[in-house]
């Protein structure tokens, strides 16, 4: 790992912005599509007030994803470069965060939630001590945000499992969660997936902490908790882990129709080529 510091973004080697970018998208494509599919569960969240915490809680990672794609952009990128005209393959997100939520089941967006903002605290942590300046600068306001996510969803954890509230902690709702946590489980371990770039990432010190060691401290906080909730924690072996991990650009058959979706405003408005009202007259 280099002993160099970067104020700047534009202080950082040529040979260095392939890594940079790699390691700016897993974060925020993470949140970005993330935030995508907490948008589909608007107006169905069981409670008013569950509903408006997931809307809050979608708005932060849309932010926070803007804060990191805007580091990418001082590589030399353009916005739709970053996300309205990149090709589905050169997305680097986890593909636990591009999975539909299961119709109807509060127990998915709720224990995938907690998956990902405890492997998120951990990883944006790991940045507090990064080389880059514009990296630190960002980690107190994101950690700050995402302390609330991992509230919400470790409140809301216990309620499906322990009880604590109408309709919640059944036998039936309890079930429903451990059936998520089968599902969810083998995509949640593609969090810790390193790209091609990995690396480059630790050598010019944008990340101080290995993947292998943030996915140690995940498991050593996540499978105890879910435990302690009377959940049983699928094997994390490297077999167990989903097929398709996000990282290298392979996803699921869910990403493309999803992708396809939250673009379509940008493409069908041909935003760089605005529709002017009325054309000047010719002549």
């Amino acid at each position: 790992m280099t002993d160099a510091r970067y104020e700047r973004v534009d202080d950082v080697p040529d040979a260095a912005h392939d890594a940079l970018r790699e390691l700016m998208y897993r974060l925020a494509d993470d949140e970005y599509v993330l935030a995508e599919r907490d948008i589909e569960w608007q107006i169905y969240a069981p409670t008013l007030e569950s509903d408006l915490a997931l809307a809050n809680i979608a708005q932060d990672e849309f932010g926070h994803a803007r804060l990191w794609y805007d580091l990418a952009q001082e590589t030399g990128l353009t916005e739709a470069d970053c996300l309205w005209e990149k090709p589905a393959e050169a997305w680097r997100h986890s593909t636990l965060v591009e999975l539909p939520y299961e119709e109807g089941d509060w127990a998915d967006p709720i224990l995938r939630g907690y998956l990902y903002d405890t492997a998120e605290r951990l990883r944006v942590e790991a940045l507090a001590g990064s080389s880059l300046d514009p990296v630190v600068d960002r980690v107190d306001k994101i950690l700050e945000e995402e302390s609330y996510h991992l509230e919400h969803a470790q409140s809301w954890l216990e309620r499906l499992t322990l009880g604590g509230g109408a309709d919640a902690g059944t036998e039936d709702s309890h079930q429903r969660v451990q059936d998520t946590l089968d599902r969810l489980f083998p995509y949640a371990l593609t969090l810790f997936e390193a790209g091609p770039n990995e690396a480059e990432i630790l050598r010019y010190g944008f990340r101080s902490e290995s993947l292998g060691d943030l996915r140690t401290e995940w498991l050593e906080t996540v499978i105890p908790y879910l435990e302690s909730l009377n959940l049983r924690v699928p094997e994390p072996t490297d077999a167990g882990m989903a097929e398709a991990v996000g990282r290298d650009g392979e996803h699921t058959e869910h990403w493309a129709p999803l992708l396809e979706e939250f673009t379509h405003t940008y493409r069908e408005f041909d935003f760089d080529h605005p529709v002017r009202l009325r054309e000047e007259e010719a002549g």
